[in-house]
């Protein structure tokens, strides 16, 4: 038993050193941060592993860095196309070979991304959770070696999450297909309810371990500034505070209104939301990552994946229905060590605009139902046909015809998606891409191009690499710029050689879609669960509270209300949030006058004493204490008799 055991000593050592060698070739690090060793040690063991740690704590180190350490792929479940690209184009880039599966992709790219994993010595293979279920992935999936599995957001997989995603629920059976493959969980933002929740859905075993780095921000302020003019007092702090800022609002309208207010205010400002293209995305995040606007208004599509370490602030002018996308968008601030801000904008009308949002997301079951019937009516889906059937959905258009509102029809089909009577699917932004069908030998050997044609293909072959073997994006005004073709002529010259079979050419959608996961059912027969209706709604009121709570509360740390929300306990303030820098009637900062009173408080409840033993039994400044002490004696908080304090 010994030897073995230094076996594993011996055998962990090594590993670890391994890790850091991978750590310093790829990275450029020397050393782990916070609880990354720990995670990755109990992952490499084959320990089942949960990792809790706040935005900016390092998470991708965590399972990529164990994942190169060994032989096979590694399996990576993330619910963010925009994410999954970043990180596939990032571990490219430091000569790693990663893919990617996800919704909206043809069923020739995922062919290829997935033969790709079997035979091409792939590393890591990112795919949404709506894929893992489909009879092509899982045919696949057994020929590939998985070394573990990594279900990033893991929130998401619990029902009482504030994000929670069906398709998550997948991942169980995926498990029973790669037994003794070990799961890495990671979260930004997970209640003790929903850690457990997590841990059951993901089956696992016995000896799993879970991680939990502080949330606590050290360097992060928290405000919330009550006002009746929430724009100026934006154009106030923006002027007040220096440095790269973001400003999140509740809808894509608002996001443009803002930066036209902060651009005619002399403030440098661009916009970003779900519904731009993914060039105008691009571009407008980098020139907020190069410092040329120094504003970012956004909803809360954007900061996902989006590391800029020296944003100074970050402020909502809309309040979030919920703690956790409050703490992770709030979270973007400060991620190199320097001081920063999170300031909420508070007004006696978010009160009432937040408890609103239950009846949008939670519309009446009746509702929910005549939705269900009319997407039957307009695609003309007959009674028990439709199971497996996929169609584009323009949500503007069907609340045209049918006279609903766009927020309630989304979030009844969201509920429709959590009961399982059809899958729907976030607006998709997918950009053009290529692969050529011919072998480059072949493609060089065909003489009949005309010299527009053989032109558009040299410089696709000069631009974009790996076109043989995979899809890769491309961009036709990039190809139009450098060709001297005009947009459309690229366009019609890439139609013309996927019908010679000379490539495959999927040109950019922008579209969601609805897949009917089953047959059309009568309307009479659509059944919501209590865990797919009540208690879903039971639990985002809650979450609704919870933020109107820390928004209005006058008497708390707010880094303390947030801490003690995620089951995190802190004996401290913070010392530096609106409440603890407000001053307290004895002339003390009220943060400062609470931490003393409580442990005032806490030591004489263990035993009584006079004023002298108290004060140098507590590490506080004497006159504070003494101040404090008189404060809590005039107003019978404790009691002094005969020289001695009681509580």
């Amino acid at each position: 038993m010994l030897s073995e055991a230094i076996k594993d000593e011996t055998r962990s050592k090594h590993m670890m050193m391994t890790y850091h060698e991978i750590l310093k070739q790829y990275w450029g690090y020397d050393n782990f941060r916070g609880i990354q060793e720990e995670i990755i040690q109990s992952i490499g063991k084959g320990h089942d592993t949960l990792g809790l740690m706040p935005t900016g704590g390092g998470k991708s180190i965590t399972f990529q860095v164990p994942a190169l350490a060994q032989e096979g792929l590694c399996l990576v479940v993330t619910p963010l196309i925009a994410l999954m690209k970043d990180q596939v184009r990032n571990l490219r880039e430091r000569g790693i070979k990663a893919i990617a599966v996800y919704s909206g992709m043809s069923q020739e790219e995922i062919i290829v991304a997935l033969e790709n994993c079997i035979f091409g010595d792939y590393k890591f293979l990112y795919i949404s959770p709506e894929r893992l279920d489909t009879e092509i992935f899982q045919t696949k999936l057994r020929h590939m070696k998985i070394s573990m599995i990594t279900v990033d957001e893991s929130h998401c997989i619990s029902q009482w999450g504030y994000d929670f995603r069906p398709a998550y629920l997948k991942i169980a059976d995926i498990r029973k297909m790669l037994p003794g493959t070990p799961v890495l969980a990671l979260t930004a933002t997970a209640t003790p309810e929903v850690v457990k929740d997590i841990q059951q859905k993901l089956a696992f075993g016995e000896d799993s371990q879970t991680f939990r780095m502080s949330f606590e921000r050290k360097n992060l302020a928290y405000i919330v500034r009550r006002t009746e003019n929430k724009q100026e007092e934006l154009l106030h702090i923006l002027n007040k505070v220096n440095g790269s800022a973001i400003v999140y609002t509740r809808n894509r309208k608002r996001t443009r209104e803002v930066a036209e207010l902060l651009t005619n205010n002399h403030i440098t400002a661009t916009f970003y939301h779900a519904g731009l293209n993914n060039d105008v995305k691009d571009q407008r995040q980098k020139s907020w990552l190069t410092g040329e606007s120094r504003v970012m208004v956004a909803t809360n599509a954007f900061g996902m994946g989006i590391d800029k370490p020296d944003v100074r602030i970050v402020i909502h002018i809309d309040m979030p229905d919920s703690p956790e996308a409050y703490f992770q968008e709030a979270g973007r601030a400060g991620r190199d060590g320097n001081k920063a801000y999170a300031v909420l904008l508070y007004t006696k009308t978010d009160k009432t605009n937040l408890s609103r949002r239950i009846t949008d997301t939670f519309p009446d079951k009746e509702y929910i139902r005549n939705v269900y019937e009319s997407i039957n009516y307009y695609y003309q889906m007959a009674m028990g046909d439709g199971m497996g059937c996929m169609y584009a959905f323009n949500i503007d258009e069907f609340c045209r015809n049918f006279k609903y509102f766009p927020i309630q029809v989304d979030s009844a089909l969201k509920i429709l998606t959590r009961a399982g009577y059809l899958e729907y699917t976030d607006e998709q932004d997918n950009a053009s891409r290529v692969i050529f069908t011919l072998r480059r030998d072949e493609l060089y050997k065909l003489q009949e191009y005309s010299a527009d044609t053989e032109k558009l293909i040299n410089v696709i072959l000069r631009s974009y690499t790996g076109l043989f073997t995979d899809y890769a994006f491309i961009n036709e005004e990039t190809l139009s710029v450098r060709t001297g073709l005009s947009r459309q002529e690229v366009y019609d010259i890439l139609v013309m050689l996927t019908k010679r079979h000379v490539l495959h050419y999927i040109p950019r959608k922008k579209t969601p879609y609805i897949i009917y996961t089953r047959e059309r059912q009568e309307k009479e027969r659509i059944h919501l669960s209590n865990e797919v209706y009540e208690k879903r709604k039971e639990s985002y009121t809650s979450r609704i509270k919870a933020m109107i709570e820390y928004a209005s509360a006058e008497d708390n740390c707010r880094s303390r209300m947030l801490l003690r929300y995620f089951g995190e306990k802190n004996e401290h303030n913070c010392g530096q949030c609106d409440f603890c820098l407000q001053m307290h009637e004895t002339g003390l900062r009220k943060g400062e006058f609470q931490d003393i009173q409580e442990q005032i408080v806490a030591f004489l409840s263990e035993s009584p004493c006079p004023v002298t033993d108290l004060c140098h039994k507590l590490p506080f400044d004497e006159d504070k204490t003494k101040q404090i002490v008189s404060f809590l004696v005039s107003e019978e908080i404790i009691h002094l008799k005969d020289g001695i304090l009681s509580s």
